[in-house]
């Protein structure tokens, strides 16, 4: 059985942030972007955090692009002063 410990709690709620953002996006016909990408933001940390204690590389390398794109598209928002 797979121990369910703290690292693996938190990278449940990271998941779960990413699963809620999607479909947040595909819900909404106007979704803010704010927090679309807040969360999906969110979420890439807590996974990050979760696979610092549980390496996988492979996964980590993902998170890491997932934050970068969550982060520009922040930026695109906070640019635009698109509020909605």
């Amino acid at each position: 059985m797979i121990p369910i410990d703290w690292p693996t709690m938190v990278g449940f709620g990271g998941m779960g942030c990413i699963i809620w953002a999607y479909w947040y996006i595909t819900a909404n016909d106007q979704p803010n972007p704010f927090v679309q990408h807040g969360v999906n933001l969110a979420g890439a940390a807590l996974l990050t955090i979760s696979l610092l204690y549980h390496l996988n590389l492979a996964s980590l390398v993902l998170e890491g692009f997932w934050a970068s794109i969550a982060i520009w598209g922040l930026w695109k928002a906070f640019r635009k002063g698109k509020h909605a």
